[in-house]
């Protein structure tokens, strides 16, 4: 039997980084050995299975990067990324990425270190998420040239704390969908005021934020007399957290680029 993969979780105390923690430990196929946080996190030192609900694993919420991980899975803040992107790359770690919201600046260091890393980067590493996006572009496909013309919206609802808005999976859907209707497509963000007629190339986006919503994305593709609604709803947050162990397995071995979860899933 081969070595358990050696796993260490960036935002290991958030919400997200605490599933995985749970999901890691019940996984004989992995090992954690490192649960990382900012120097200034206010639950350094403490248990990272304690803070998961699970059994205690001896290992303590620290800033300290291991440099023996096989694969830092990260679920962090924007503003933790270049030193996330930094240290795997220093120890030539692989990268499984699903914090979203970053800048332009971010993206494009993270497309420079997948040049000597691995990276699987999504915006959601759900699998019923990543079979939605595909849907959606078969159904962009199918009905691009429909009499009366093809309105889209995308509706996302999250928790209320979540920071960014919309989400990155809605802006990854609607990338997917615009891939199919043209490099003339504008992206609106929600709507106010006296707007005018919709235009034919829009793709709207809309948030809503309540309660503690894990995740939900809602599609319309409307049409004269009809609409389809294509909806991929989380009712915790496990979802995410098993796609990016899977993500993290699939890694293993793959040479240095850039992948996402359409190639893990091999869709």
């Amino acid at each position: 039997m081969s070595s358990p993969l050696k796993i260490a979780v960036h935002g290991a105390a958030g919400r997200m980084g605490r599933r995985v923690v749970a999901l890691t430990s019940a996984d004989p196929s992995l090992c954690l050995i490192a649960a990382i946080e900012n120097d200034q996190h206010p639950l350094l030192g403490q248990d990272a299975g304690d803070l998961a609900g699970v059994e205690t694993l001896d290992i303590p919420v620290a800033s300290k990067w291991p440099n023996d991980a096989d694969v830092v899975i990260d679920f962090s803040l924007p503003e933790a990324i270049d030193r996330c992107i930094e240290k795997c790359e220093l120890h030539g770690t692989g990268l499984v990425l699903a914090t979203t919201g970053m800048t332009d600046a971010q993206i494009e260091r993270l497309r420079e270190a997948s040049e000597s890393i691995p990276i699987v980067w999504a915006p959601s590493m759900s699998l019923a998420v990543n079979l939605s996006m595909k849907l959606a572009q078969q159904i962009t496909e199918k009905l691009i040239d429909v009499p009366g013309g093809l309105d889209i919206e995308i509706i996302e609802r999250h928790h209320r704390y979540k920071a960014d808005a919309p989400s990155g999976t809605a802006l990854k859907f609607g990338d997917l969908i615009a891939d199919k209707l043209g490099d003339d497509t504008k992206h609106v963000h929600g709507r106010e005021g006296h707007t005018g007629q919709r235009t034919r190339n829009e793709i709207g986006y809309h948030a809503v934020r309540v309660g503690d919503n894990p995740g939900e994305h809602t599609i319309v593709f409307g049409m004269l007399g009809e609409r389809i609604e294509l909806n991929v709803a989380a009712s915790n947050r496990d979802c995410y957290a098993a796609g990016a162990l899977a993500a993290a397995k699939w890694l293993i071995d793959k040479p240095a680029g850039m992948y996402d979860m359409f190639d893990v899933l091999e869709m």
